[in-house]
């Protein structure tokens, strides 16, 4: 009877834990017993520990995580007024710090991150502005809450269970803690972070049929995949990392109702900031987003594009100088996530209807379901039939008559004269024995 294996978290859930406690890959390898290539496969997805090893992966993980909270600098609660601000890594050189195009400090695991519970939104209000920092906070528009950075919002607004609706960091739970059904809690998901995450992939991608169909075939991936998405620590990020996915793939440019360009926003401003985000390279223009205008700190958004934290650093910094170049009045931060959530809210972009949502998915899922129901019985049909009208033994096949030149004549004695045949007659009539056995002669 084999054991049934030991439950660990997803791989960003593995990367944040380890850098909450501020530990690096090598550590936790020690901790193991393996390489550190091997726990960069497991923290990416690449691979999964399995025997011992993957016992021993998650006692460590579960250990880490019944870890009292890092002090207060880690846990993102503000500093007190006289607290030296951080101390930026050494870097390219570029413009003087102040500008929002220096190069980020050394970005210490944990630092930046909300905390849990009711005043996570408070505390992240509180933080400086970015100034050449790794961390700011913007202030939510007059209107109510930005439409950028609501499905990155901890409150219930975002998530109806919150980041706090599990123990173990699953909707399961929490889905059965609050009596709804598996519909209800997808429903409820939709309509707090679709329209949202509508607005970011225009953003993202300048096109506003692209970016209403990014978010449906988002949806439809949670749908399907509903009870992997429910036991995620961030449902609403496993969304939003489907529908970019699906909006930065190259195939689009192959689409004939996509070759055209949108019509552009009507501000001149909100105008000339789409162009420089389309101007920016793909993965520049995510962390911009993610970074600037959604408002992840920078492990999420280096785990979301699936890159180191340096990485993501100095991708951030390249798209910032790119577009103070262009718009010198958003090279500060805050005007910059301003300019982006004015840019999304000008754009009036609605997601279908949840109940659409779910019916196209279904609807999707038979059609392909069929599909292949009727792929697999014509491949049996075709087999079946090639089986009964194939030969059971081999005939080999009879060549057509061809002239053969070049054969030289048959050498042999011809065909006898009527004098050889009556002398053969009389050989063999006469007796064997006597003088005319070796002269016969005809009469």
């Amino acid at each position: 009877m084999s054991r049934k294996p030991v439950p660990l978290p997803p791989p960003k859930e593995r990367r944040r834990l380890r850098e909450a406690r501020s530990l690096s890959q090598e550590d936790v390898a020690a901790r193991v017993g393996v390489t550190r290539e091997t726990v960069r496969s497991w923290e990416t997805g690449r691979t999964d520990p399995r025997g011992r090893k993957r016992d021993a992966y998650a006692a460590f993980l579960v250990a880490i995580a019944r870890e009292p909270a890092p002090p207060a600098e880690a846990s993102g609660a503000p500093e007190p007024p006289g607290a030296a601000p951080d101390r930026p890594a050494p870097g390219p050189p570029g413009p003087a710090r102040g500008d929002g195009a220096g190069p980020p400090p050394r970005h210490r695991p944990g630092a930046g991150r909300p905390a849990r519970g009711p005043k996570a939104s408070a505390q992240r209000s509180t933080k400086p502005p970015l100034a050449g920092q790794v961390r700011h906070s913007h202030a939510p528009p007059p209107g109510g809450t930005s439409p950028l950075n609501a499905i990155a919002q901890p409150a219930a607004l975002l998530n109806p269970f919150g980041r706090r609706h599990a123990a173990d960091g699953s909707l399961v739970t929490a889905e059965r803690a609050a009596g709804l059904s598996a519909d209800q809690a997808f429903d409820r998901l939709y309509g707090h972070s679709a329209p949202a995450l509508v607005r970011q992939t225009y953003l993202l991608t300048g096109r506003r049929t692209l970016a209403q169909e990014s978010v449906e075939r988002a949806f439809h991936q949670a749908w399907q995949r509903w009870p992997e998405v429910a036991v995620d620590r961030d449902p609403a990020g496993w969304v939003r990392a489907a529908a970019y996915e699906y909006a930065m793939a190259p195939w689009h440019r192959f689409r004939p109702a996509l070759r055209r360009p949108d019509p552009p926003p009507a501000s001149p401003e909100d105008h000339a900031l789409l162009d420089t985000l389309m101007s920016l390279p793909p993965m520049h223009r995510r962390t911009l987003l993610l970074y600037d205008g959604v408002g992840l700190d920078l492990p999420e958004t280096a785990a979301e594009t699936e890159a180191s934290t340096p990485a993501a650093a100095y991708r951030l910094l390249r798209a910032r100088r790119s577009v103070a170049e262009r718009l010198p009045v958003l090279a500060d931060p805050d005007a910059l996530h301003q300019g982006l959530d004015r840019l999304a809210r000008g754009e009036k972009l609605q997601p279908p209807r949840v109940a659409e949502v779910r019916s196209g998915c279904e609807r999707r899922t038979r059609f392909w379901t069929r599909t292949a129901i009727a792929f697999t019985v014509l491949i049996l049909g075709a087999t079946a039939l090639t089986l009964r009208t194939a030969p059971t033994a081999y005939e080999p096949p009879e060549a057509p008559p061809e002239t053969v030149r070049g054969v030289p004549p048959r050498m042999g004695p011809g065909p006898l004269t009527d004098e050889r045949l009556a002398l053969r007659d009389l050989l063999r009539e006469a007796p064997r024995t006597g003088p005319h056995r070796t002269h016969p002669e005809l009469r």
